[in-house]
């Protein structure tokens, strides 16, 4: 403990002051003010400085005529770390006295604590009033821009440094790549992302390990997975963070199968590099996304074995791949033994209950987090009410949607709103959801119209779903999904000239609906199974046993809805073609080859049609077997002839 002791009172006007520094073993050290005739005070001020005394530092600098440039920049590292931007402007204003503005290393040092300050404007004034600008300084305002959010900035300003012939350094190239993923402009910033990785290799730096896998990371973001994995491939060196960059750009864009073969890759080639706690959070990720529930244990083992299991993010990660996999009772085992949870992993113990359609409990997770004095964050309330959705819990919902602007300070963003109208519309209160995208201040975009879309084609409302989708369409005119949605109310509603006018819309713009795919887990290893798929060996023994169980569950009272056939044949063709649905496919393909016994389960890449749900459920009774199919909303579990959607999904 530092203390300081004044031996007389300082006056403006005196001018020459010295310290004395002692330190005893049984009491605190003691700084005191004395007369002086020397007048250097830099060492006494950096000292101070260093140890942490920076008002002391700040009382002593007028009275110094010569500070420093290592007084300065001790100074300016005291403010950052102490957080004081009054201190901060005081040490500025004081640098530009002392004739020290022009200083290009102080002027890095000043917009790095700026930044840390998080006062942007300072930092470019900073930067701006700098005349002789080295490649420090514009690597500080680079940086600075791109933790503020301004990526565009960030690329203009290297524009004007290439135009003024500064060379970039490897930090240069980190940081403007950095920004190509900080703004939602992606066509204009892949493109300046292409040109600087094309700027990389000109100037030699391929080999730079640093660039290259900040580099795999921007193309990840951007959602260039192809480009990404080249730029990996060819990387000639490479270090944990390199396989963990690529593991997640293929979890992050829907390729977790690719993701899990990587890291087995990983572990094969680089026995003396050990993924960390990063790696295997995209890892569970991937394993969640394929409900491969087996693989998850053993990465669970892993993380054990490793000592892992106490770090937040790994752990909240663990939560989710178990309920995602549909055992929600291991994922609640995980946060029961956690010692020390956040807000995220709060967040995943909600959201998993909410998935699994038990509402209630969503609920009481999130009053028991509020009441263990976690504050919720704003996605706490999109998995509370995405939960209160699922469940049908409307009113419990509304009150939780004005406790968050009302309790919490949350202003509701298009996530909230699109809860909230998908809550609404699933209960058919259809003209409350319109009310609400009415009274949205923001555009409600995609999310919330795709919301009420959705809600439109439960309940058949056909005039709601034109209106919407005209807005999707406006606003996603490639989405294939939202055409082929308002086809199928239009179906639904027996207006086939319509559902001929929106096929053709979709064959005009080259649209491709996307096809529906199911994935298994058997003996650890996972199978993919589409309606169109004549490659797998059991193909033929697949649909044998298809059409052997619909017969045999029609005399037991299984009606076909053959309602989702946006065709207009007759019914014997509908039903063939419903038989093939790929999670009917992945139900029998998980009877052939589970033990007895064992639970199927399944992942669906669209939602469950009503003809696939219906059929699941007798199938559940029929041969006795406990069946899991998660969609794209929702997990439905299915026993016994019962789903625990009871119906509403």
């Amino acid at each position: 403990m530092w203390t300081l002791q004044t031996s007389q009172t300082i006056h403006p006007h005196q001018l020459s002051l010295s310290f004395r520094v002692s330190s005893h073993s049984t009491g605190p050290t003691s700084v005191t003010f004395q007369p002086s005739s020397t007048t250097n005070h830099n060492p006494l001020i950096q000292s101070l400085c260093k140890r942490g005394h920076l008002k002391q530092a700040l009382q002593l600098l007028p009275h110094e005529p010569n500070p420093t440039q290592h007084t300065y920049e001790l100074l300016i590292l005291s403010c950052a770390d102490r957080n004081s931007l009054s201190d901060a402007l005081s040490v500025h204003r004081n640098l530009i006295d002392d004739d020290f503005d022009q200083d290009p290393f102080l002027a890095t040092k000043l917009i790095n604590m700026y930044s840390q300050l998080d006062c942007i404007e300072h930092a470019r004034q900073v930067f701006d009033k700098i005349l002789s600008k080295t490649i420090y300084v514009w690597n500080a305002i680079f940086h600075a821009l791109t933790l503020a959010g301004d990526g565009e900035e960030v690329l203009r300003l290297y524009r004007r440094m290439n135009r003024v012939g500064i060379p970039s350094d490897r930090f240069t190239y980190t940081y403007v790549l950095k920004a190509c993923v900080t703004s939602e402009s992606l066509i204009w910033l892949l493109r300046k992302g292409k040109e600087i990785h094309a700027h990389i290799l000109r100037h030699g730096y391929e080999s730079h390990v640093h660039i290259m896998t900040t580099l795999v990371d921007m193309y990840a973001r951007l959602g260039c997975v192809s480009n990404a994995s080249y730029v990996f491939n060819a990387m000639p060196m490479r270090n944990v963070v390199s396989w963990s960059a690529m593991i997640a750009c293929f979890t992050k864009n829907g390729k977790p199968l690719q993701a899990l073969e990587l890291f087995s890759q990983m572990m094969l080639e680089t026995r003396d590099m050990l993924p960390n706690s990063v790696t295997m959070v995209s890892v569970l990720q991937a394993c969640a996304s394929l409900a491969a529930l087996e693989q998850g244990k053993l990465i669970h083992a892993y993380i054990l074995r490793r000592g892992l299991d106490s770090i937040l993010p790994v752990i909240s990660a663990l939560v989710t791949m178990y309920a995602r996999c549909g055992d929600l009772e291991l994922g609640q085992r995980v946060f029961n033994q956690m010692k020390k949870r956040d807000v995220i992993s709060w967040n995943s113990m909600i959201s998993s209950y909410g998935i699994h359609g038990f509402g209630i409990k969503a609920i009481e997770v999130f009053q028991e987090m509020v009441s263990t004095g976690v504050s919720p964050s704003p996605i706490s309330f999109v998995s509370v009410l995405g939960a209160c959705s699922h469940s049908g819990l409307v009113e419990e919902g509304k009150f939780l949607f004005q406790s968050m602007i009302k309790d919490h300070g949350i202003t509701p963003t298009v996530e909230h709103i699109a809860c909230m109208v998908d809550l609404l519309g699933r209960a058919n209160q259809l003209d409350e959801a319109a009310e609400i995208i009415q009274d949205m201040r923001m555009e409600p975009g995609p999310k919330v119209w795709g919301s009420l879309l959705g809600s439109c084609r439960i309940h058949g409302n056909v005039e709601l779903a034109e209106r919407a989708s005209k807005r999707l369409f406006e606003l996603e005119p490639t989405n294939a999904g939202n055409y082929v949605l308002l086809a199928d109310i239009y179906a639904e509603a027996g207006m086939w000239n319509e559902v001929k006018r929106v096929k053709k819309l979709i064959e005009d713009k080259g649209l491709q609906k996307v096809s529906g795919c199911s994935l298994i887990e058997v003996n650890r290893k996972i199978y993919s199974l589409t309606s169109v798929d004549e490659l797998n060996p059991q193909i033929e023994q697949i649909h044998a046993l298809l059409l052997k169980l619909s017969s045999e569950m029609k005399a037991k009272g299984y009606i076909p809805q053959t309602k989702v056939v946006l065709y207009d044949l007759d019914s014997e063709e509908k039903e063939r073609i419903i038989l093939g649905h790929s999670e009917k496919l992945a139900v029998v393909f998980g009877l052939i080859n589970n033990s007895k016994g064992e639970k199927i389960r399944i992942t669906k890449n669209l939602r469950l049609c009503e003809d696939c749900h219906s059929f699941t459920k007798m199938v559940s009774r029929f041969v006795d077997r406990e069946i899991i199919v998660r969609d794209i909303n929702r997990i439905h579990h299915f026993k016994d002839g019962v789903c625990s959607c009871a119906d509403y999904w």
